[in-house]
């Protein structure tokens, strides 16, 4: 069956199978699994509240799509008021830049010329391309390398110590070395906690953001005192957004696992705002063997999950309380619910424990609204990890 964006994954039988699916009712159970599977009036409606959360603010929202990797939903995002996107990565950005994405910023640093090559030139076909350096040195490779102005920002170290100045020191040193690159301008910075995200407690989370910003207006004065006028202030996530917004020092907002959500964001933001999204993110399975008495083996195993935060936990009303454990690389292992049968052939719906990592091992989404597929859309970035 052809389709517009799928291309030879198209004649894949399994993907084949469920093209052949689209628009029948009951559909959405017959979807061959291991399957990501996204309810997009639950995504639409995460997007449409983050969206007006945002503007409510007066924070420009820019999605971060390391969460979905899909130009798809990308675009969805845009279109329902977004400036943009970010990209962890450069593969992540030609990958959206192919399929027509014009708006986005590299939030990792990148070494080597090559790197720079290829962030010149994605500056040089983009409308609005902007990237983050973090030292001297990648401001001599970025320079070296453009053949058109590249706007770009100085990511700052919240804490972490993971990319970003560490200093007001280092921060003026790398605003004067864009500043003295004509084909370099500086618009802004970047500060985004990662270690803040999934700390439990609104008032937790809040007390180590203001501690973040303070350090952060150190740096935003020390790069100000060069003459570097500073138009964006980005960072922040889905766990921050209430104490950045609070905190009024960010003009942006990055938050990405908001529009599917997991159980790591689950569990950590509870009944905090910052949680008060569905999850519109599933991954289904299903029973291949009910052959022993206490367990029944799922489709779903170590490659079908991320495995750096909590388990899976099941979706299903009848196996909600239900204990899920790997089974191997293939299998999954779910405890039988108490008086009730849960038979072979059966569908089991996931919520993964970690989103960004568990979408990656995906080539395709499957969007339903209710209990039918309407599409079926490419993962198009789905390990661009370079």
């Amino acid at each position: 069956m052809n389709h517009p964006t799928l291309g030879p994954l198209a004649e894949k039988p399994h993907v084949a199978a469920a093209l052949a699916l689209i628009g029948q009712p009951g559909s959405r159970d017959q979807i061959p699994t291991p399957a990501a599977v996204l309810d997009l009036d639950a995504f639409d409606r995460n997007v449409a509240k983050m969206v007006g959360r945002a503007a409510a603010a007066g924070l420009a929202l820019r999605p971060h799509s390391k969460s979905h990797k899909c130009a798809t939903l990308a675009h969805r995002q845009i279109a329902a008021g977004a400036v943009g996107i970010c990209c962890a990565k450069l593969g992540e950005a030609e990958a959206m830049a192919a399929a027509g994405v014009g708006a986005i910023l590299v939030t990792s640093p990148v070494a080597g010329a090559l790197s720079a090559r290829r962030a010149a030139h994605l500056a040089a076909i983009l409308p609005d391309f902007r990237i983050v350096l973090d030292h001297v040195g990648g401001v001599a490779e970025l320079a070296a390398a453009a053949t058109s102005p590249i706007q770009v920002l100085i990511d700052v170290d919240p804490g972490l110590g993971r990319t970003g100045v560490h200093d007001a020191e280092q921060a003026a040193s790398v605003a004067r070395a864009i500043a003295a690159q004509p084909n370099l301008r500086l618009i802004g910075v970047q500060c985004y906690g990662g270690q803040w995200q999934h700390l439990k407690g609104a008032n937790e989370r809040a007390a180590a953001i203001a501690e973040g910003m303070a350090r952060l207006k150190t740096i935003l004065a020390a790069i100000r005192a060069t003459g570097a006028a500073l138009d964006v202030v980005t960072g922040g996530g889905t766990g921050s957004f209430a104490a950045d917004a609070a905190q009024a020092v960010l003009t942006e907002v990055q938050p990405g696992s908001f529009a599917f959500m997991d159980r790591d964001y689950r569990e950590a933001l509870s009944s905090d705002p910052d949680g008060a999204f569905e999850q519109s993110l599933s991954i289904a399975t299903t029973v291949i063997t009910d052959n022993h008495p206490k367990w029944v083996t799922v489709d779903g195993g170590l490659k079908a999950f991320s495995t750096d935060g909590p388990l899976p936990e099941p979706l299903t009303p009848k196996v909600a309380r239900s204990k899920f454990h790997f089974f191997g690389d293939e299998h999954g292992l779910l405890m039988r619910p108490d008086g009730q049968p849960l038979v072979r052939g059966e569908r089991i719906a996931f919520a993964p424990g970690h989103i960004d990592p568990t979408l990656d091992r995906y080539d395709l989404l499957h969007l339903v609204q209710g209990d039918i597929l309407v599409n079926i859309v490419r993962i198009e970035a789905r390990g661009a990890s370079q």
